[in-house]
């Protein structure tokens, strides 16, 4: 009896397996460094219509926006640069800076010189069979593009101060391919890169 449980229990424990779950996200790391980028890069000339030291509250009440969160950050990230003081509430600040998102998404476009890749309906049930692309040269586009606005006012009197015109940054990845086998042109976008120990700088 107990050489027959011994026996199951080695069989088990050969038979035994380790599975892992992995996410799916609704953007892979490429996508959402695509939007980091052009976002830093909108950004960039950032200038307000008030002296430099003014107390700034950024009021991100209506910027509704994936990657919301990051683009926050980038906009008061470029105040502080910008010379101003940032204010941790409203009370504390001399103006508001209210932000608004126009855009902050990802466009992609595939150009195609042959058959593209098709879904054809093959009967009345509308089921669809897939035939692979058959293509000479094919090129891709994958560009992250953001553009912000706001205006500026003064936090005790409601004063407008100032409008903000639209900000816009893009960050392009261009890829080749050659009979659907030779592939060239960046494939893909890796974390900024930089000197070892230099990981800041002085506004």
């Amino acid at each position: 009896m107990r050489g027959a449980l011994a026996t199951g229990l080695m069989a088990l424990t050969l038979a035994a397996c380790a599975s892992t779950t992995e996410t799916n996200p609704g953007r892979t790391a490429t996508e959402q460094l695509l939007v980091a980028r052009a976002t830093d890069a909108a950004v960039e000339s950032l200038r307000l219509p008030v002296p430099p030291g003014t107390r700034v509250f950024v009021d991100d009440t209506y910027f509704r926006a994936e990657s919301a969160p990051y683009a926050v950050s980038a906009i008061r990230g470029a105040v502080a640069e910008g010379g101003y003081r940032l204010a941790r509430t409203r009370d504390e600040a001399d103006v508001i800076l209210e932000i608004r998102a126009g855009a902050l998404s990802l466009e992609q476009m595939r150009r195609v010189f042959g058959i593209p890749a098709v879904r054809l309906p093959i009967n009345d049930s509308f089921n669809v069979v897939s035939l692979p692309e058959l293509s000479v040269y094919s090129r891709r586009d994958r560009v992250g593009v953001a553009e912000f606005s706001g205006f500026v006012y003064d936090s005790k009197t409601g004063e407008a101060l100032g409008a903000i015109v639209p900000m816009t940054g893009q960050f392009r990845i261009r890829s080749h391919q050659m009979l659907m086998i030779f592939a060239w042109g960046q494939q893909r976008l890796d974390p900024g890169d930089r000197e070892p120990g230099d990981s800041w700088f002085e506004f």
